[in-house]
């Protein structure tokens, strides 16, 4: 964390001394890139491929805290979130710009720090920086990041492609980043009520990051690639299970069959969930920000599929008429519904 007695204030810079000064270790590598960061446009060539755009808003106070979260991972996982819905179409990405608002009580430090974060993800998954914009608010931190990339376009993955006697799979494992939320808003409060307690979250590190630094997952799209596993829907888990299976399944026109006892969850995340009163797969289920990814591919392709070891079958697609349920560990049909977060709740 950058230290107030070093702190310089951004007008120092003005606007675009602002951009020189963040952009100036920007490098690019993708061979899509044309032309990046400075003309009033990046040029792309994606030759014969289509296109894949995507954007996000992230709100401070709505997606973020900055009491808990470190400037350095938001900038990371702005990008990452972003990124995350380019592999859900099965596509690589390759480009992102990458946008912030900001009002007077942020530094320059803190700024860089950001920027920091975002860069260390593009590095990462090779992805160019290529533009976006500064601008001052007057209501806090915003961040926009907008992704793109490309694809053949028969390997495309739509949400609408299910077909009935898919089986429905799932990579990684879910509810941890929902369980770490929770562990980091507990700490926020003690803190708030005594200054003097310092938060306690050892032994916890695995869930911490599920919620304040996501991977996007390009190893699993990478993987498709390696075994010929062509995916007929998917989606990214950003807003809970239950909500995405009901995406996909009502795009689809399908219905489906979920097991709660195949819904992979971490041994931390079970455990966790517990000493919160909380059921772990309700977790899985309605707490979002998982970022794996959630598809669904024809039966013949099950021997590609039931032996990597970072993906779980847990159920199958039937036919709209048949709903869409999840079958209990003690063999109750019970209906699924969506709870995962809403960024419109008056709550919020």
């Amino acid at each position: 964390m950058f230290d107030n007695k070093d702190r310089t204030e951004i007008n120092e810079l003005g606007e675009f001394g602002l951009i020189a000064h963040l952009t100036r270790a920007v490098e690019l590598t993708e061979p899509s890139t044309i032309k990046g960061i400075g003309d009033d446009a990046a040029v792309l060539d994606f030759s014969n491929k289509k296109t894949l755009i995507s954007t996000d808003l992230l709100l401070e106070g709505i997606h973020f805290d900055l009491r808990y979260v470190p400037l350095k991972h938001l900038g990371y996982k702005a990008v990452q979130v972003n990124l995350s819905d380019i592999y859900a179409m099965n596509g690589k990405a390759s480009q992102i710009t990458f946008s912030i608002g900001l009002s007077s009580k942020f530094p320059l430090e803190a700024v860089e720090e950001i920027y920091e974060g975002a860069l260390i993800a593009c590095k990462k998954y090779n992805v160019d920086l290529i533009g976006g914009d500064t601008s001052a608010s007057a209501q806090g931190l915003v961040i926009s990041v907008t992704s793109i990339g490309y694809a053949e376009a028969d390997k495309i993955a739509y949400r609408s492609g299910a077909k009935e006697g898919d089986l429905l799979c799932i990579s990684g494992d879910l509810g941890g980043a929902y369980v770490g939320l929770q562990l980091l808003e507990r700490e926020k409060q003690i803190f708030l009520e005594n200054p003097q307690i310092q938060p306690d979250l050892e032994g916890k590190d695995y869930i911490v990051e599920r919620q304040l630094k996501p991977e996007a997952r390009k190893d699993v799209v990478e993987l498709f690639e390696t075994y010929s596993i062509q995916p007929h829907a998917m989606i990214d888990v950003s807003d809970g299970l239950a909500s995405e299976i009901l995406h996909i399944c009502n795009a689809s026109k399908v219905g489906c069959k979920l097991y709660e006892d195949k819904i992979p969850i971490d041994p931390m995340t079970y455990d966790t969930a517990r000493e919160f009163g909380l059921d772990p797969t309700v977790c899985a289920l309605n707490g979002g920000e998982d970022y794996e990814l959630l598809f669904t591919v024809p039966q013949e392709q099950y021997d590609k599929v039931k032996n990597q070891l970072d993906i779980t079958i847990i159920g199958y697609i039937t036919e709209e008429t048949a709903g869409c349920e999840m079958i209990s560990k003690s063999g109750n049909v019970h209906p699924i519904k969506a709870q995962g977060w809403n960024a419109f709740k008056e709550d919020k």
